[in-house]
């Protein structure tokens, strides 16, 4: 009896594993994101005097997203391959949790200098080194950890945790910023998320200890030698350029809709910010109850059709949708809900088609890399493109930019075989 209830619970107890950890990795992503305009004028001060300052400050919020994920991606995803999904997982939330504890532990400009926005700087760098490795190691860990037509729902909750971790570090800041005044949010207020960030780490630190190792669950036989660092861009090169013909599209459509469609709305719609924040935060409430919804019809059906209905349905409808967005509150949010529909699609099954790809021997670093590459050079730089055809006087050409990379991943998933009932390396 004690035997089936401990197998009982060790799916919930993996899920937990990663789903906390992940939430907690990208709460302290997101937290920077929020309070970034009171971090910006204690540690990048404009009246400085110094022209490294902001130089500093371009690189502060450049850096992270275009080069370390992908070489956190890749390091991280090897650890996890060389030494075990577990050892991996528990290194990149240490790697968050200290990251996030020497933001809130910051000096001013005032008190140190320029060393303040070198030590912020740093703690970017090794949050995007943490983030990257984080997808790679979570996404490994939680498909093998499924059982038997569940790679799927388990897949969902890495957007689910995701999700939980964007609307808490936006709860807490909203909250600080409602309940503190300009003077004590610049004095201290914006410290306080970070240092939360920092104790959360270390709950999901202790949950992952406890975690069971799945790299040994897969088949590989021990006397194998260790993969290198370039083993899987080196052996399976078209597995890494599909990954980054699977995610092109998803990760324009994710990051256009989850963080650049308020901003959109305000700049080309005229609705008010704290109206386009709103709709934000509930469709992605909404947006985080579909997603095991989409797990579990692509256990049952297969994964090629809800990607398809992704692909083929932003494709389609991103241009209409985007140009439909009204001066209310009511159409942005419908706009909003309609997309998550759509984007459920892909972000639902990303982490078990990716794993479905890869053999076991290579699967994180093979992950890891090609998936932080594409995201940064076509997810994190969508509100910059956006802006960027803005104030070319060209705002309509953004949703066709949209399209046009949902179209190239439609013309990869038509050829991607079908994984979901095929068993798992």
């Amino acid at each position: 009896m004690t035997q089936t209830l401990a197998h009982a619970r060790r799916p919930v107890r993996q899920l937990l594993a990663a789903s906390v950890g992940n939430a907690v990795e990208w709460y302290d992503w997101y937290a920077y994101t929020f309070l970034a305009t009171y971090i910006a004028g204690q540690i990048f001060p404009k009246s400085s005097g110094n022209s490294l300052v902001p130089l500093l400050s371009t690189f502060a919020v450049f850096a992270v997203g275009f080069f370390m994920r992908p070489v956190g991606g890749l390091l991280m995803g090897a650890v996890a391959d060389r030494h075990g999904r577990r050892v991996a997982l528990t290194a990149t939330i240490l790697l968050m949790g200290g990251s996030s504890l020497l933001v809130g532990l910051t000096p001013t400009y005032a008190s140190v200098g320029i060393l303040a926005p070198v030590i912020l700087v740093a703690a970017r760098l090794l949050q995007g080194l943490s983030v990257g490795g984080e997808f790679a190691a979570s996404t490994t860990f939680l498909v093998e950890s499924a059982g038997p037509g569940r790679r799927g729902l388990f897949s969902s909750f890495q957007y689910v945790s995701t999700t939980i971790g964007q609307l808490a570090a936006s709860g807490i800041a909203a909250a600080l910023v409602s309940g503190l005044g300009d003077g004590q949010m610049e004095g201290w207020g914006w410290r306080v998320p970070f240092l939360v960030g920092a104790v959360l780490s270390l709950v999901g630190f202790w949950i992952r200890r406890g975690a069971e190792e799945t790299l040994r669950l897969t088949g590989e036989g021990a006397a194998q030698p260790r993969p290198g660092l370039f083993d899987a861009l080196r052996r399976h090169p078209r597995e890494s350029l599909l990954i980054c013909g699977i995610t092109a599209g998803g990760t324009i459509a994710y990051y256009t809709w989850t963080s650049y469609l308020p901003t959109y709305a305000e700049l080309n719609a005229g609705i008010d910010k704290a109206d386009a924040l709103l709709a934000g935060t509930l469709s992605l409430a909404f947006f985080a109850l579909l997603q095991p919804l989409g797990g579990l019809l692509s256990d049952r059906y297969g994964r090629k059709p809800l990607l398809l209905f992704f692909g083929v349905g932003f494709a389609l409808l991103s241009v209409p949708l985007l140009r439909s967005i009204g001066g209310s509150f009511g159409s942005l949010l419908l706009v909003q809900c309609a997309g998550m529909v759509l984007l459920t699609g892909f972000t639902s099954i990303s982490a078990a088609v990716n794993a479905e790809i890869f053999p076991a021997r290579v699967r994180a670093a093979g992950i890891g890399f090609p998936y932080s590459l594409t995201v940064a050079l076509f997810g994190g730089t969508a509100p910059y493109v956006g802006t960027l055809f803005k104030e070319l006087g060209r705002p309509g050409l953004f949703p066709w930019y949209v399209s046009l990379l949902c179209l190239v991943s439609v013309a990869v998933y038509l050829r991607l075989p079908e994984s979901a009932h095929k068993e798992l390396d």
